[in-house]
């Protein structure tokens, strides 16, 4: 495309085909724009010409994109998200007089954060809105590099690439929940779990990939020593509610266990668990952006009250 073409074009079909690539359909495309799928199907026919590329393919029964579309996918998005920042007025970021929205993508394990945090946005910019995403690890170098996502929040980032940047939010302890008057419940003197009684009930684990060990069958393998995993859940606060009406115990993050205390009782593991760092990760484009930036500080300070 041409740049002395751009008058001649439609700016909206550039909404469409960001959709149709992100979507891989026209259906799902049409669905999130609010339009009619002949309308979209309208809308990838020009764009077909516009770009002499059939952009959308059907491949084993379903849609795919073309080489050429997947080129066009994150420069799109990226331009897109820039428009869409240039029109919310985020140069010279005043908190106090946005509108803009800010986009974090986030584990369920770090949710507890939201309260405190969506307070002190009331207190610093009121009309500031805020929209959560569940976190894919997978993608979300790309969409930080967009912009389509502001940050991410997470503990179990497996590699960080260069171009992004990250800051450890707070350290999480872990500690074990039972429901109130559990028979299985037996504590030694210093009021910690004794390890025996803990071995002999039936575990809850939260396992948000849903396979694999966790860390505390790590270290009970070093001890020689082995638990019962009878329910394995992918949702951090999924586990404590079924905990709640069963004998089952929970291993999990502090943070999320005091959220249950009105129906669980809290104790010590009986082995050592080291904590696990919480990370707030951004794209190194938008380290001296100042919303951005507002945001992080936001972050930070929520997560230390």
């Amino acid at each position: 495309m041409e740049t002395q073409r751009l008058e001649h074009i439609n700016l909206n079909l550039l909404l469409a085909l960001d959709a149709l690539l992100s979507e891989v359909g026209v259906s799902r495309a049409a669905q999130r724009l609010g339009v009619s799928q002949p309308a979209m199907s309208q809308s990838l026919r020009q764009l077909r010409e516009l770009f002499d590329d059939p952009l959308l393919v059907r491949s084993g029964g379903e849609m795919a994109l073309t080489p050429k579309a997947e080129t066009l996918a994150l420069p799109l998005r990226r331009a897109l998200v820039e428009l869409q920042r240039l029109l919310q007025g985020d140069i010279g970021f005043d908190p106090t007089q946005s509108q803009r929205r800010f986009t974090v993508a986030m584990a369920d394990s770090v949710v507890g954060l939201l309260p405190r945090l969506l307070e002190k946005m009331g207190e610093e910019a009121p009309s500031v809105d805020l929209e959560v995403r569940p976190l894919v690890t997978n993608h979300y170098p790309e969409r930080l590099a967009t912009g389509e996502l502001d940050v991410a929040i997470s503990t179990n980032f497996d590699s960080l690439t260069r171009d992004v940047r990250s800051e450890v939010l707070f350290s999480e302890p872990f500690v074990c929940l039972a429901r109130k008057s559990n028979p299985g419940i037996v504590l030694d003197e210093s009021g910690r779990l004794e390890l025996e009684a803990y071995l002999a009930l039936p575990h809850a684990l939260i396992s948000p990939r849903g396979e694999g060990p966790a860390v505390v069958d790590t270290a009970l393998e070093a001890l020689g020593r082995k638990r019962r995993i009878a329910l394995r859940v992918p949702y951090f606060l999924a586990a404590p509610l079924v905990v709640a009406h069963s004998d089952l115990i929970l291993t999990a993050p502090v943070r999320t266990a005091r959220e249950f205390t009105h129906v669980l009782d809290l104790f010590d593991p009986p082995i050592e668990l080291p904590p696990f760092d919480v990370l707030l990760v951004w794209h190194q484009r938008f380290d001296k952006d100042p919303s951005n930036r507002w945001f992080r500080r936001l972050l930070v300070a929520a997560a230390k009250e």
